[in-house]
C-alpha cells in the first residue's frame, strides 16, 4: 500500500507521535532480525519487555529506586529492551549458531557482541551529533547485560551497583526467557526449574533485589511466558533460518 502523503505534501508525518511510533516499529524490526540470528523471534523480545516492566514496577516500590524508576523511566527502559542484543549482528553465524560448546577463541568472539552493539551506538551518536536518555539506556543494555553481580561477567567485569540498574534488570529477564524457551537444538526447562536456577544465582549472577522482585512475581512471569509463547510458525522460522545459515556456511 502506498504511503499517504502529509498535508504539507512532504510525505513526513505531521504528528510527532506518529513519527515516534514509526521509529519504534523500525527498531523492533531490526532487533527481531538480530534475535532471529540467535534462533529467537519477536515473541522473545515481547516477553522480555513484559518481564522487565514487572521487575521495574516492583523495584519502584522500594525507597532505593523510587526516584529512578519513575513511570516515565520505566516506559523508557521497556522501549529500549529490544536493542540489548544488537551486537549479535556482528557475530559470525558459525559461532552464533553453533549447537555445541564454544571453544575459548569462539567464546571470545561471541562476547564481543556486547562491545559491538555499544560501539555501534556510540559511532552513530558521533556521526549524527545527537544523544538522548534513550540512547544512554540502550548503551547501558548493550554493553552491560552480560555482567554479573559477583563480577564474573563481561565485558568489563563490573560488580554490584557498578552495573547499571537497567542492565541488572534485563539480565534476569533475558536469562529466565532463555531457560524456558525451546531452541532448535534443545527444549526449554519448566518454569519451576527456571525459578530454582535463578534463586540459586541470587547474589552471584543476579542482583539480590532483582531476584527478590522476580520471586514476588514469578506467577506473572509464568503467565507472560504462556500468553506470548512462541508459535509453531515461530519455531518453523527458527528451523528455516538455521538450515539456510548452515547451508550457506557449508558452501564456503
Amino acid at each position: 500500500m502506498a504511503n499517504t502523503p502529509s498535508a504539507s505534501g512532504s510525505g513526513v508525518p505531521d504528528n510527532a507521535g506518529e513519527l515516534l511510533q514509526g521509529h519504534q516499529v523500525v527498531l523492533l524490526a531490526m532487533a527481531t532480525l538480530a534475535e532471529l540470528r540467535e534462533s529467537d523471534t519477536e515473541s522473545h523480545l515481547i516477553r522480555v519487555q513484559n518481564y522487565v516492566r514487572v521487575l521495574a514496577q516492583t523495584l519502584q516500590k522500594s525507597q532505593d529506586y523510587a526516584a529512578l524508576l519513575t513511570p516515565q523511566n520505566i516506559d523508557l527502559l521497556v522501549s529500549c529492551v529490544p536493542m540489548y542484543d544488537l551486537g549479535t549482528i556482528g557475530v559470525p553465524d558459525k559461532i552464533l549458531l553453533k549447537p555445541g560448546r564454544l571453544a575459548p577463541e569462539e567464546m571470545a568472539i561471541m562476547r564481543t557482541h556486547t562491545t559491538q552493539g555499544y560501539e555501534a551506538i556510540v559511532r552513530a551518536e558521533k556521526t549524527l551529533g545527537r544523544s538522548s536518555s534513550y540512547l544512554t539506556t540502550v548503551k547501558e543494555l548493550t554493553l552491560c547485560h552480560q555482567e554479573k553481580w559477583n563480577g564474573a561477567g563481561y565485558p568489563r567485569g563490573l560488580a554490584g551497583n557498578a552495573i547499571p540498574l537497567s542492565a541488572r534488570i534485563v539480565a534476569l529477564a533475558d536469562v529466565y526467557d532463555a531457560l524456558i524457551s525451546n531452541k532448535v537444538y534443545k527444549e526449554g526447562i519448566s518454569h519451576a526449574e527456571a525459578v530454582k536456577v535463578i534463586t540459586a544465582e541470587r547474589g552471584a549472577h543476579f542482583a539480590p533485589d532483582v531476584v527478590d522482585a522476580f520471586l514476588q512475581n514469578q506467577s506473572e512471569f509464568e503467565s507472560i511466558a504462556r500468553i506470548h509463547a512462541d508459535t509453531d510458525a515461530d519455531m518453523q522460522q527458527k528451523i528455516e533460518y538455521l538450515a539456510n545459515a548452515i547451508a550457506e556456511t557449508a558452501s564456503f
